[in-house]
């Protein structure tokens, strides 16, 4: 990649925002800079060998004590992806997830300690941390660390993804679709297949690099500017792709009502079904 791309890589993540002067660059780093969200896919299977690829890169990723706490179920058949599809309805925008059901493959990320619930169980051992948040927390941690890489490994080889937080909308349900044992829960859903060149996506631009970067201790004072200059990339991408206009604030601002929840407000209550107190 020559310099003039890699220029072109920092404009589309930052638009006309002050961007990282020093970068030090390789195909990796240029890899994940040119991460976006698809969900326009073509309607070609994976290739083979693919899935087996991107779960070896998962089981790759740091995992707390090495406990191995999450699951992965790909889903291809088309009518368990309608339904997941009906599950991720969202009540605030009125629309559905629909591009599940182009996706050739949907992946349903599990925090998952079933495993090591049943081996503590049958050997006589107390099984108590489950009752506690931090369980909780930490096979969702492991679960997502496992995804990213999934994630990478798949535009490495050519594939787009999207991942799918709707699917906790009606978690119980999701569980139950796909027979979850108790001690396991979806966390999110990830679309992945081969990018649609005719209907491309975008990369979303990231506020500058001086609101989210501290150094030694928390900065409470926001940079001057940053907000406005965020949000003029924000408008610039929703009009490239001709998107409604829309604010970046207005939808942190709709992100703190109750009908953003669009059913995660049960959250608490489906996954203490699933044996999790929260303590």
């Amino acid at each position: 990649m020559t310099a003039r791309d890699r220029e072109e890589l920092l404009n589309d993540r930052y638009g006309d925002q002050p961007k990282p002067k020093q970068m030090i660059w390789n195909d990796h780093v240029e890899r994940l800079l040119a991460h976006r969200s698809v969900r326009n896919f073509l309607s070609e299977p994976l290739p083979e060998g693919a899935l087996e690829t991107l779960v070896a890169a998962a089981q790759s990723a740091s995992a707390s004590s090495n406990l191995h706490q999450w699951s992965v179920v790909a889903v291809s058949d088309p009518e368990i992806k309608a339904q997941l599809a009906e599950l991720s309805y969202s009540g605030s925008v009125g629309s559905k997830a629909t591009y599940i059901n182009e996706a050739p493959v949907v992946l349903l990320w599990v925090a998952d300690t079933s495993r090591n619930h049943e081996i503590s169980t049958n050997g006589g051992g107390s099984t108590e941390v489950y009752d506690y948040l931090d369980a909780f927390l930490m096979a969702s941690i492991d679960t997502a660390l496992a995804a990213q890489n999934a994630a990478t490994a798949a535009e490495s080889i050519g594939l787009g993804v999207c991942f799918l937080g709707v699917m906790r909308n009606q978690s119980a349900k999701v569980a139950e679709l796909i027979g979850l044992p108790k001690y396991a829960y979806v966390t999110f859903g990830m679309c992945i297949g081969i990018p649609d060149p005719v209907r491309p996506s975008g990369v979303r631009p990231r506020p500058r690099q001086d609101v989210v970067l501290h150094h030694n201790s928390y900065n409470s004072e926001r940079p001057t500017g940053w907000l406005e200059d965020y949000e003029k990339a924000f408008l610039q991408f929703r009009e490239l792709l001709g998107m409604k206009q829309k604010t970046w604030a207005g939808s942190v601002r709709f992100a703190t009502t109750m009908p953003y929840m669009d059913g995660r407000e049960n959250l608490r209550d489906a996954v203490e079904e699933r044996g999790y107190l929260l303590r």
